[in-house]
């Protein structure tokens, strides 16, 4: 692994810790308290405040504000932090806060893609694989599960939860949660069905997509009322591990799921 490498403009503070490897771009600046991993690069005028902790092969672009105080007027300066995974990117002017005392912590998980200019709150979680489009703003305490995609321009309601494998379509208002393996989409949100081509595209089976089919033909398509339309799940299904997690989405959600 290479030296460390950084630009003669960029502002270090002399306690952050920076791994092998590590680039830092003109004109940024890390804050004390910061932890870089290995091969991680920081673009030009990126700022990495103060409690963020970056694994290895993190790209920062130009602009992105990393780890800074929650805006949640709550906040009473309590020592949390930001977690980003390995191999995320993060692209222009995207801005992620550090956690409240809620979680303490704000977490982006590894192998994701933040786009130019979204924006992740406080304590908000978000699993590996994920992709956030552009100029997504993204409220406190959501969680986004792994492989799921947000298109742009989106807006994400607060302790709204999104299912694994799930795609959102862009320009969408998100009020409460998406089930896992959903394709959202219209006026107002809704789920148009499987997320099919996603689904294909990471080496699900057919016998994995049936009992999803039939389960989302219960749920979402027809004229059976929520309880009526689980216990349809419940006895005419099989009970895969897929449907398993659509049930729980279901039987934990606290802001109701979106249908």
């Amino acid at each position: 692994m290479s030296e460390t490498e950084i630009h003669s403009t960029a502002i270090v503070d002399s306690k952050a810790e920076l791994d092998s490897g590590v680039v830092i771009g003109p004109y940024a600046i890390v804050e004390s308290n910061v932890q870089i991993g290995k091969g991680s690069k920081i673009g030009p005028r990126a700022m990495i405040a103060w409690g963020s902790r970056l694994a290895e092969n993190v790209t920062v672009h130009h602009g992105a504000t990393l780890g800074t105080v929650p805006q949640d007027l709550k906040f009473g300066g309590e020592e949390t932090v930001l977690k980003i995974g390995a191999n995320t990117v993060i692209r222009e002017f995207a801005t992620l806060n550090r956690g409240t005392e809620w979680s303490f912590e704000t977490v982006v998980g590894a192998n994701c893609l933040l786009m130019a200019y979204s924006h992740i709150a406080h304590d908000c979680h978000l699993g590996d694989n994920v992709i956030i489009a552009n100029s997504v703003q993204m409220a406190g305490h959501v969680f986004i599960h792994d492989h799921a995609i947000v298109s742009g321009n989106t807006v994400i309601h607060q302790f709204v939860r999104v299912g694994e494998h799930a795609m959102i379509g862009g320009g969408f208002r998100v009020p409460q949660d998406v089930v896992p393996y959903a394709l959202m989409g219209g006026y107002p949100l809704k789920v148009r069905g499987l997320n099919l081509v996603g689904l294909k595209r990471r080496g699900f089976r057919s016998d994995q997509m049936k009992p999803l089919r039939e389960t989302f033909r219960y749920l979402f398509f027809s004229d059976l009322n929520t309880s009526q339309a689980l216990e349809k799940v419940a006895s005419k299904v099989e009970q895969t591990a897929e449907v398993k997690k659509v049930l729980e989405m279901i039987e934990s959600s606290e802001r109701g799921i979106i249908k």
